[in-house]
Parts: structure tokens; C-alpha cells; sequence
């Protein structure tokens, strides 16, 4: 997966930098289809804001968070949802309909 990570207002230390990579691996453990992410933090005034969009096959997701504690709490926040999506994505990519054709199936 390629990742893009950008700050507003914000220097974007290696340590910032390693926290939102291994966050994302959360979401790469759910749906390994992930094609590339782009992260944006921002700081305006008092209020910390984490935006990603990731594109990954059939679908792009998309999901921001904002927090006026600091910016891990942010990324805490913004990898929920993307987690919260990335599994809907991949429930509605599963076939739900195997297992009605095998009961429907004649025993022989």
C-alpha cells in the first residue's frame, strides 16, 4: 500500500509519522485489497484535525476527525471509522448467498 502522509500547520515528526502507519496496519489486517492512502493533519488554533481517503479495490473511502485534546487522539478517532468502513466494504463484497445454494442443493 502506498502511503501519503501531509501536515497543515503542523511539523510531522517520525514519531507522528510511525504512529499513523502502524495505525493504518489495523485497517490493512481487515481488507488486504488496499490499493494507497493519503493522510492529511491539520492544526487549527485548538482543534486537531485527521483526514484520510483510501482507495482500495471497488470502493474509496473516506473519513475525517476532529479533536481538541491532540493529534493521536484525532488519528485514534479517524482509524476507527476507516476501520468501521473498511469492514462494511468487505461484508458487502462477500457472497451471502453460498449457503442458500447449498441447502438448495439435491442430496445424492
Amino acid at each position: 500500500m502506498n502511503l501519503n502522509i501531509s501536515g497543515h500547520h503542523v511539523d510531522l515528526t517520525p514519531p507522528l509519522r510511525d504512529y499513523v502507519t502502524s495505525k493504518l496496519k489495523r485497517i490493512e489486517r481487515h481488507f488486504d485489497h488496499l490499493i494507497n492512502a493519503e493522510v492529511v493533519l491539520t492544526v487549527e488554533k485548538l482543534r486537531h484535525k485527521a483526514e484520510a481517503t483510501v482507495h482500495a479495490s471497488g470502493a474509496d473511502m473516506h473519513a475525517e476527525a476532529t479533536v481538541d485534546d491532540n493529534m493521536y487522539a484525532a488519528i485514534d478517532s479517524l482509524i476507527d471509522k476507516l476501520d468501521q468502513q473498511t469492514r462494511r466494504h468487505k461484508e458487502k463484497m462477500r457472497d451471502h448467498h453460498v449457503r442458500e445454494a447449498v441447502k438448495r442443493m439435491p442430496l445424492q
